[in-house]
């Protein structure tokens, strides 16, 4: 079953940006400069959706000099996949289940 935070991340995800970002984050950690560069959107938009994306825990943030990197959290994104897989799991059992009309 799908709770409130997986609804939350969800939605988090949803926006095209956003996926955009984790699916860099996912190859390696990048700070905000290189994030502008390969998404071509404007730093203070980028910030808005790096603080959405680190205050629902699916990155993390590291100092570096004047710089800040960006690092995708793994365990966010295999709790979701984990969820969504069970649903498909169900979904594949009750394959040949229909409840009867009244």
């Amino acid at each position: 079953m799908m709770t409130s935070v997986d609804t939350d991340l969800i939605r988090v995800l949803a926006d095209p940006l956003r996926l955009r970002i984790v699916t860099l984050l996912a190859r390696e950690t990048l700070c905000t400069t290189h994030l502008v560069e390969e998404t071509g959107a404007r730093q203070t938009n980028l910030s808005n959706h790096l603080r959405v994306l680190r205050e629902a825990g699916v990155v993390e943030t590291e100092p570096c000099g004047r710089f800040t990197y960006y690092r995708l959290k793994p365990e966010a994104i295999e709790g979701l996949a984990g969820r969504f897989a069970a649903l498909a799991a169900t979904a594949r059992t009750a394959a040949g289940s229909k409840r009867a009309c009244p």
